[in-house]
């Protein structure tokens, strides 16, 4: 790794020189964007909105626009009277506690390394972050802009290390502009959920998670490198409709993750699902008595239209025989 930034932690009358490496790099599959046909990459030229000309980069500035429309053009000069610091700081303001801190808040992570003159310092402070459970808030100037962070240690192969996680503003959290309304919550209901919760806890392994799209993604290149035939992934586009019971939604939940662990399921289920059943009799019995009084209903429907068709057909014989006769007598 390549430091990209050095400095010092002050914290007190104590200094600790270090070196800053960033701790994240993004591993997402990227495309570019080319001409179908024959594969050539696609250009854009930086053309003014107003005259229709190309411009160079020599004569391109940086603009602020207004809530009203109004464009106000910035140059570097304007730039140098801004509030910029080059300070080489981390300066900590005060340590809190770890759970005060929304994770939200977090933007990007750097690794804090000492120089070897400020090992033993750093290793104190790591340490004390660790016994106290608490966070440091500290200010530091990245790019030459003031931002808030905090230090906190964690563990790595290499042992615990102290990490700087700059930190978002208040007012860039969003508020969320609804809220979630429910009917009442069953106390078996909530029984069978926390079962389901204890069911399927356990210790967080990042390992354990994969990019599937990125190894799709891999997969299809290569087939196309190769000039295999590639295979299309089904995916399953169905929604159920239905209306779930959540209860016996919730115990089978449960059962399957104690059978996925071979264990067997709990009496609490097994009561659940009878609980269940029990009130699904019932619906399931007016379902069907509907169903056999709409039947019998037809029923009725289609003999008494029988029974009418039968009347028609006698009057028909009846006036076929009378105009016999009368042609007869007329004779």
């Amino acid at each position: 790794m390549r430091a990209i930034w050095k400095g010092s932690v002050s914290f007190g009358l104590v200094n600790v020189p270090v070196k800053l490496y960033s701790a994240t790099e993004s591993h997402d599959v990227s495309f570019r964007q080319v001409h179908e046909a024959d594969g050539g990459r696609i250009k854009y030229q930086r053309v003014c909105s107003i005259d229709g000309e190309e411009v160079p980069y020599s004569e391109i500035a940086k603009g602020y626009e207004t809530e009203d429309g109004e464009m106000v053009v910035l140059t570097d000069d304007d730039f140098k009277e801004l509030p910029l610091t080059s300070s080489r700081e981390i300066s900590v303001e005060k340590f809190v506690p770890s759970d005060q801190i929304d994770p939200m808040l977090f933007e990007k992570s750097y690794y804090l390394e000492p120089d070897a003159s400020g090992a033993k310092a750093y290793a104190l402070l790591r340490e004390a972050l660790l016994e106290s459970d608490r966070m440091a808030v500290v200010t530091v100037a990245l790019r030459q802009r003031s931002s808030v962070a905090v230090l906190r240690v964690r563990p790595s192969d290499s042992g615990d290390v102290i990490v700087l996680q700059t930190m978002m503003w208040p007012d860039e959290i969003r508020v969320p502009d609804f809220s979630v309304e429910i009917d009442e919550v069953k106390d078996s209901e909530v029984k069978m959920a926390r079962m389901l919760v204890e069911t399927l806890a356990g210790d967080f392994d990042a390992s354990e998670f994969e990019d599937d799209y990125a190894d799709a993604v891999e997969a299809l290149v290569k087939a196309k490198i190769e000039g295999g035939e590639v295979k299309r992934t089904e995916t399953s586009t169905k929604s159920s409709g239905e209306v779930v019971d959540l209860l016996a939604a919730l115990q089978k939940s449960v059962a399957a993750a104690k059978q996925a662990r071979g264990e067997e399921a709990p009496a609490e289920v097994e009561e659940a699902a009878s609980e269940a059943e029990a009130a699904e009799k019932p619906r399931k019995a007016t379902g069907s008595s509907a169903k056999k009084t709409a039947a019998r209903k037809t029923a009725s429907k289609t003999t008494a239209a029988k029974t009418t068709a039968k009347k028609t057909a006698k009057k028909a014989a009846a006036k076929k025989t009378t105009a016999k006769k009368q042609v007869k007598k007329a004779s």
